[in-house]
């Protein structure tokens, strides 16, 4: 055992003496060289884990924007597609009410046609220039205003003979267009009635109504079926009754002449609803 020890003890120093220093200088020198390289791959190799890592999650992340980006541009597809689907309904809905709207202006222009055929008729046909008698038209129908003085005697319901021949003209033009209808207005002044047969201006207005559509039927020939009588009394005033000129305003009949477009009337009010949907 001693010798054992004694030998190993004595191996460095034979080692020592085996190798000059120069050459031992030159191992330390190559030991040290090749450490600061293994010190310099070591720093490198970290800096690249790390650059790896950091690469690594930067892949993840656009792997997981790219699948987002995906599942938009889908579903940007899909919004598209809807989106398409939605503007072809609206245009087709727009054309159908470009087509509603047509008919309806259509209709109105019917109409319109047909109301200034009448009051060209009726002017024609009534050709009486006189204050008194005044046709017009007034919401779309036409409406001929007789003074008073021209049909009645004062408080009276008893038609006079110049009326019958204004009334004759009326009736032709009535007679001549059997979809149309009549419709005659009594209308008086707000003075109170003095007479024990009528029992006010309701009454009187009403008289004066039915009066002239009994002779438009049974003097003249005009279908009862076409014949409206009405009486609006003192409620629908031309002019304040304060004066006597305004008063005799008042007092008048009004016939209006109504064409039997219930089928232009009934396509309006259909259109009407279907654009308002």
């Amino acid at each position: 055992m001693k010798r054992i020890v004694v030998l190993a003890a004595t191996v460095p120093f034979l080692l020592t003496s085996c190798i000059s220093k120069k050459k031992y200088a030159e191992l330390e020198a190559k030991q040290k060289e090749t450490q600061d390289l293994l010190n310099s791959a070591t720093v490198k190799l970290n800096a690249c884990l790390a650059e790896k890592d950091a690469l690594s999650n930067q892949v993840d992340y656009l792997k997981k924007n790219n699948s987002d980006l995906i599942n938009s541009s889908k579903e940007l597809t899909v919004l598209t597609t809807k989106g398409a689907q939605n503007l072809e309904k609206s245009l087709e809905s727009l054309k159908e009410k470009d087509l509603k709207i047509s008919r309806l202006q259509d209709a109105l222009t019917k109409k319109d046609s047909v109301t200034l055929a009448l009051v060209t008729s009726l002017k024609r046909e009534v050709g009486i220039d006189d204050p008194d008698i005044k046709i017009n038209v007034e919401k779309g129908v036409v409406m001929i205003s007789i003074a008073d003085n021209l049909l009645f005697k004062s408080g009276s319901y008893e038609v006079g003979t110049r009326a019958k021949e204004v009334l004759g003209k009326v009736a032709k033009v009535i007679n001549s267009k059997p979809d149309f209808e009549c419709m005659v207005e009594g209308h008086t002044d707000n003075v109170p009635i003095k007479n024990t047969v009528l029992l006010d201006n309701w009454d009187l207005s009403v008289k004066r109504a039915t009066s002239i559509v009994r002779v438009l039927q049974n003097d003249l020939g005009v279908n009862p079926k076409q014949l409206i009588p009405a009486g609006r009394s003192y409620f629908i005033p031309l002019a304040d009754n304060d004066t006597v000129e305004n008063r005799a305003k008042n007092r008048r009949t009004r016939i209006i002449i109504m064409p039997k477009i219930d089928q232009f009337y009934d396509m309006i009010e259909k259109e009407m609803k279907n654009l308002s949907k």
